[in-house]
């Protein structure tokens, strides 16, 4: 007991400041929201849409340029290396959760981040959120983003952030995957057996929009086709910053 108490007061304390300081140090090749610049764009030039594997870029009615849905995106920047004009570039702006659907199309004058604030969210869970994480067909690679979440460096525990083991015990879901037909009826009962008032988080381009698999038969296109979803957290994966900073948003607690 004594040398795990020294070994304890050597190593210090080790959980980062944010958001009470700086954020933690991004990867070199961290891909956050998408810039896209009209003016750059030229015209009949489809290099975008034609290079995006997940076909998540369309053109805007509005201004003719391109639109990229971050809600479908997968971050691979084949669209950055394939405009000819620089027309888009993925920026470093980590805050790309958000609780409405709409505002994770991205296009020529779109805000730097969009807003994930919920009211309801505020008032109840702002001081304490139990979620159940259900992996709806994921690979893995959004749950282990979402599950560091709770180690020593991050903590979102100091928050009031959980994740439990029974949806009874839950104010909420976390799902990934892009909700599976063998999936499909457990998330169906995992939803029922949650307490309302209760809210619902999609992480991942796959959870919500069925990212890569979207329109496979055996699979739905995301978590919203079964249930309703309040949080959508873009990314493939998100980075564990990304998905920290839509829950904090989301229930109130920075802005």
């Amino acid at each position: 007991m004594l040398r795990i108490i020294k070994t304890r007061i050597k190593q210090k304390y080790r959980t980062m400041s944010y958001p009470d300081g700086s954020p933690p140090e991004l990867p070199a090749r961290f891909a956050g929201r998408p810039v896209v610049n009209r003016l750059n764009c030229k015209k009949d030039c489809d290099h975008c849409i034609v290079a995006c594997p997940v076909d998540a870029i369309s053109l805007s009615q509005e201004t003719g340029g391109p639109v990229v849905d971050t809600g479908h995106c997968i971050f691979c920047r084949s669209c950055e290396t394939a405009c000819p004009a620089g027309a888009i570039h993925f920026s470093r702006e980590y805050r790309l959760a958000s609780s409405f659907r709409d505002e994770l199309f991205v296009k020529a004058g779109s805000s730097e981040y969009p807003p994930a604030k919920n009211d309801l969210a505020t008032k109840i869970f702002g001081r304490s959120l139990k979620l159940r994480q259900v992996s709806a067909g994921g690979c893995n690679a959004c749950e282990a983003d979402s599950n560091v979440l709770g180690t020593l460096a991050w903590d979102m525990g100091r928050f009031g952030i959980q994740f439990v083991a029974s949806p009874r015990h839950a104010d909420g879901l976390l799902i990934t995957g892009p909700v599976t037909e063998n999936m499909r009826i457990a998330l169906e009962k995992t939803y029922a057996a949650v307490p309302d008032p209760k809210i619902v988080i999609a992480v991942g381009s796959c959870a919500i929009s069925g990212g890569p698999f979207i329109d496979h038969p055996e699979q739905h296109n995301g978590a919203m086709n079964i249930v309703p979803v309040d949080l959508f957290i873009p990314g493939c994966p998100p980075h564990p910053l990304t998905i920290l900073d839509g829950l904090l948003r989301f229930i109130g607690r920075i802005g």
